[in-house]
C-alpha cells in the first residue's frame, strides 16, 4: 500500500468516532485494502497484464433500530466525517429494523489468534515476469496434447489483502490473506464441433499450487472427452454428479439452511430441523479453523468467534447458518456465519465444508449404477426455493452396463432436492484442500430429457 494509506485500524476507529459525532447510536466499521495481478497469454505472447491495488472503507451505523451502510474508497479525513454525517442522516429515514444490532460483549471473540490458520504466504510477490511464465508453460502443455487446436485461456494471478473490523461495542481486529492461482481453458475439434474445457488451481500458499504443464495437460484432456457428444434417452435413470459438479448439489442444501432464507420463509428446509436430510451416515460439516483454505477465519462480521460446526449429523439437519439479525429474527443464537462486503451489512453465509466421503472410488461407482448418465458440467439452474423442484441443462459420459459409452451434451435433470439427497451415495474422490471437500455423488432414479 501507499505511504498515503493510514494503517486499516486508524480507520475503523476513525470511522466509528466519526459516526458517534455524527449522532449514531452505534456503529461497524471495515477496512480492506490490497493489491492483485492478473496474466493472460494466448499464443505464448503477453495478452493481458491487470494490477489493482486500493483501500475500501465502510460503516454501518444505527439510530434507534434504524440502519444504514455507506462506503468509500477515499480515506481523506474529511470523507470519513461526509460519510458518517450522510449515514446517520439516511438511517433517521430508514424503516426500524427490530432484529438490528451490534453483538453484546458476552458474545464478542475474546482470544483469538490468525497464525495457526496460515491464511497469509511469507513467500515474496511473484514477479509479472514468473506469472507469466506459469500461463506460457499451461499453454504449452495444452498445446502440446494431440487434438488440441488452441487455447482459449491460459491465466496467473496473485492477491493479497488486509481486513480490519472495528464496532463500537469494542471489537477490534484484522488479518492478512494471499492468494495464487493458475488456469487454462483448452479447445478441441474445429467448426461446429468445437468443445472446450478447463483446469485450474488455487491456493493460499504458492508452494500447494499445482504444476502449471499438468493443469495445462488436463484442461486439454477435458475437452478432447467432450467431443462428439450424443443425447441420451430419456427416461429416470441413476446420475453421478462428478466431484467438480458434485459441491452444486450441497450447495443447494445450504442455500436451504441459510438464515436469511429461511427468515423469510423461502426455503424447502424451513421446518426441517432435527429431520433427516441426508442418508444416514453422512454428515455435513462447517470447519472455518482449516489452516491454508480460503475460507478460514478467526472470527466473523460482526465479531463473533468461528468454530466447527455440524449443519448435518448422521444425515439430521441439527443447524441453521445465522448471523446475528436472523437469528434473532428466528430466535437462536447466532453461529458465527456473518459475511460483509464494504457495502453492505452482515449476511449468513457458509465458509469450509466437508462431506462424508464413502468407501468407494468413483470407478467403483461407476460400475454400480449400471446405465446411466454421469455429469461432468452443467448449465443453468431452475431450482423452487420453497418445494426444492430442481432443473438443470447437464453434458457428460453415458455409462452402459458400467462402462462408460460416449459423450453426452443437452440433457436435462429433473427431481426434487429433498426426495433425491436422500438417495445419495458419495464416492471418495474429494480433494481436502478445497473449501468444499464434496466428493462424487451417485444418486438414483433422477429423471432426464434427451431424444
Amino acid at each position: 500500500m501507499t505511504d498515503q494509506t493510514r494503517s486499516l485500524d486508524t480507520l475503523t476507529r476513525a470511522l466509528l468516532d466519526a459516526a458517534a459525532k455524527a449522532g449514531a447510536d452505534a456503529s461497524d466499521a471495515i477496512a480492506v485494502d490490497g493489491s492483485s495481478i492478473e496474466i493472460d497469454v494466448r499464443g505464448g505472447a503477453l495478452e493481458q497484464a491487470e494490477r489493482s491495488e486500493g483501500v475500501d472503507i465502510g460503516l454501518r451505523v444505527f439510530v434507534g433500530r434504524r440502519v444504514a451502510v455507506v462506503s468509500s474508497s477515499d480515506v481523506r479525513p474529511q470523507t470519513l466525517t461526509t460519510m458518517a454525517e450522510r449515514a446517520v442522516a439516511m438511517a433517521r429515514e430508514a424503516p426500524e429494523d427490530p432484529y438490528a444490532g451490534l453483538a453484546g460483549p458476552d458474545q464478542l471473540v475474546r482470544h483469538w489468534d490468525a497464525g495457526p490458520l496460515e491464511l497469509c504466504d511469507p513467500a515474496p510477490e511473484p514477479s509479472p515476469a514468473e506469472l507469466q511464465e506459469d500461463a506460457r508453460a499451461a499453454e504449452s502443455a495444452a498445446l502440446a496434447v494431440d487434438g488440441i487446436g488452441q487455447v482459449q485461456s491460459a491465466s496467473a494471478g496473485y492477491g493479497q489483502r488486509r481486513v480490519h473490523l472495528a464496532a463500537s461495542n469494542g471489537f477490534s481486529g484484522g488479518y492478512s490473506r494471499t492468494s495464487r492461482s493458475r488456469s487454462c481453458v483448452a479447445i478441441a475439434g474445429s467448426g461446429l464441433t468445437m468443445e472446450r474445457d478447463y483446469d485450474g488451481d488455487s491456493r493460499t500458499f504458492q508452494a500447494d499450487l499445482r504444476p502449471a504443464e499438468e493443469i495445462g495437460r488436463r484442461a486439454s484432456e477435458r475437452a478432447l472427452e467432450r467431443l462428439n457428444p450424443r443425447k441420451p434417452r430419456t427416461g429416470a435413470w441413476p446420475v453421478l454428479f462428478d466431484e467438480r459438479v458434485s459441491s452444486s448439489l450441497i450447495g443447494h442444501l445450504l442455500g436451504a439452511v441459510n438464515g436469511a432464507s429461511v427468515a423469510r420463509g423461502a426455503s424447502w428446509l424451513r421446518d426441517a430441523l432435527g429431520e433427516q436430510v441426508l442418508p444416514a451416515g453422512l454428515s455435513l460439516i462447517e470447519d472455518p479453523l482449516r489452516p491454508r483454505i480460503a475460507g478460514s477465519r478467526p472470527f466473523d462480521a460482526e465479531g463473533l468467534p468461528t468454530r466447527r460446526r455440524a449443519i448435518v449429523e448422521n444425515g439430521i439437519l441439527k443447524g441453521y447458518t445465522l448471523d446475528l439479525a436472523t437469528g434473532r429474527k428466528l430466535g437462536m443464537d447466532p453461529t458465527g456465519n456473518a459475511a460483509r462486503g464494504t457495502g453492505a451489512g452482515p449476511s449468513p453465509s457458509n465458509w469450509n465444508l466437508a462431506l462424508t466421503q464413502g468407501p468407494h472410488s468413483r470407478d467403483a461407482l461407476i460400475a454400480q449404477m449400471g446405465t446411466g448418465l454421469i455429469v461432468t458440467s452443467m448449465i443453468g439452474a431452475t431450482i423452487n426455493p420453497n418445494t426444492g423442484d430442481y432443473s438443470r441443462g447437464a453434458a457428460g459420459v453415458w455409462v452402459e452396463n458400467g462402462v462408460p459409452a460416449y459423450t453426452v451434451s443437452g440433457v436435462t435433470i429433473a427431481g426434487n432436492l429433498r426426495d433425491f439427497l436422500l438417495r445419495m451415495t458419495p464416492a471418495n474422490d474429494a480433494r481436502v484442500w478445497l473449501g468444499r471437500v464434496i466428493p462424487s455423488l451417485l444418486v438414483e432414479g433422477l429423471t432426464l430429457a434427451g431424444e
